[in-house]
């Protein structure tokens, strides 16, 4: 992950796009580059047959080439703030290096340093610069101050506490609602978390969390429960008796805006 520091001191996480992706996303748009070139080739060359003299067919064949490297590239990354097809289809963007978007001037530096980098050098000052820099820069975006970062990111779902049924009898009666914010907060973390941890260290952090959370917990839980249990049958509990607080505060706060809309306006 790569830090930026907004304007308003605001730190916000970004992540900077692999050198492979970076790299497929270059592939795609090479090749999509090169099948406009033949494509529009072929279909001139079917339509006007030898109507153009070898002067004139070199220099369309120019025209040609500069449009789809260079002003299609530049124009559609200008428009787009950053996309192209690859970049599309591998869910990366442009980005500048404080984070916001490109404008032309970013867009034109990368598009013309990308004739020498990628196509007459065949990709190979492209590489050699993209493998020395932490965030996979090539040469355009060094100059022009931009890198590539992922902007599809898969969201993991935590793990939610969820009331074990050993422990029905007892967390109905139990008083959690003197459990700290804090220290709540804490074991939900934990929780959402378990599966990643070690078996070891998930079995000592459920053991010290248990052990903080039962000064707070009454009465205790029955003799010889898991500590992780314990966590869940109190996180669970707590959560569903906030909620309906919460519910019931919502439907009393409904009821008196109810009344006071019935009371008479008065002169």
């Amino acid at each position: 992950m790569s830090s930026v520091i907004t304007g308003e001191a605001v730190v916000l996480e970004l992540r900077p796009a692999s050198f492979g992706a970076r790299a497929v996303s270059l592939m795609i748009d090479v090749l999509a580059q090169f099948l406009v070139i033949i494509g529009v080739i072929v279909a001139v060359g079917n339509t006007f047959g030898g109507a153009f003299d070898p002067a004139l067919t070199q220099a369309l064949v120019l025209v040609l080439v500069v449009l789809v490297l260079v002003v299609i590239p530049v124009t559609v990354e200008t428009v787009t703030r950053g996309k192209s097809l690859g970049r599309l289809v591998m869910g990366l963007r442009i980005v500048r290096d404080d984070g916001g978007s490109i404008r032309f001037r970013h867009a034109f530096i990368r598009g013309m340093l990308a004739v020498l980098e990628i196509y007459l050098l065949v990709g190979s000052l492209a590489f050699l610069v993209a493998v020395f820099n932490e965030r996979s820069k090539r040469l355009g975006d060094l100059l022009a101050g931009t890198y590539s970062m992922h902007e599809r990111v898969v969201v993991k779902q935590r793990t939610r506490a969820v009331l074990p049924p050993s422990l029905q009898a007892w967390i109905a009666t139990a008083d959690v609602l003197q459990l700290p914010d804090p220290l709540a907060r804490r074991i939900s973390q934990f929780i959402g978390q378990a599966n990643r941890l070690t078996p070891s260290a998930r079995g000592a952090l459920a053991t010290e969390l248990a052990n903080e959370a039962s000064a707070f917990v009454f009465p205790a839980p029955p003799a010889g429960t898991p500590p992780e249990d314990f966590l869940n049958a109190v996180v669970s509990e707590r959560r569903d008796r906030d909620y309906a607080r919460l519910i019931r505060q919502r439907e009393r706060t409904s009821r008196t805006a109810e009344q006071l809309h019935r009371l008479p306006f008065s002169n």
